[in-house]
C-alpha cells in the first residue's frame, strides 16, 4: 500500500457519480459494478459497502485484485488498483454502517489496499 498524493485526494474529494469497481473470476473474467457506498479510508485504501454483493463477494473470497474507477466533476477520469480484503466485522464495517442510511444492510466491507493510481494512461503511483 501507498499514500496516495494530494492531488489524488483532492480529486476523490471532486469525484461525481457512482464508481465502477471491477474484480475477475478464478478463470480471469471481469466483473464491473457500479459503487455509491465508498469511501477513502485513511490514506492508502478504500472501503466499499457490501450491500448486495455476489459476484463481486465470490470473486474477493477467491483472492481477486480489484480496480475503482472514478471520473471528477471536471470529467477527468482516475484508476487505484490493489489487493482487496474483505472484513465482516471491524473498525471499517462500523464506519460504513455509521455512513450510510440504516435501510442499506453493510452485509461487509471491501476495502481496496491501493498500490496503483492512474490517470489516463499515466501512472501517477
Amino acid at each position: 500500500m501507498t499514500s496516495l498524493p494530494e492531488m489524488i485526494t483532492k480529486a476523490w474529494e471532486n469525484r461525481e457519480g457512482p464508481a465502477i469497481f471491477t474484480t475477475v473470476d478464478r478463470n480471469g473474467n471481469p466483473n464491473s459494478i457500479y459503487v455509491t457506498c465508498v469511501f477513502l479510508h485513511g490514506d492508502d485504501r478504500i472501503a466499499i459497502a457490501d450491500n448486495y454483493f455476489n459476484k463481486t463477494r465470490e470473486n474477493i473470497r477467491a483472492g481477486s485484485r480489484g480496480s475503482l474507477l472514478f471520473i471528477t466533476k471536471e470529467k477527468k477520469a482516475y484508476q487505484m488498483k490493489g489487493m482487496i480484503e474483505y472484513q465482516e466485522s471491524g473498525e471499517i464495517r462500523e464506519f460504513l454502517k455509521d455512513c450510510l442510511d440504516p435501510k442499506y444492510p453493510v452485509h461487509a466491507a471491501a476495502v481496496l489496499l491501493i498500490d496503483e493510481v492512474y490517470s489516463g494512461a499515466e501512472k501517477i503511483v
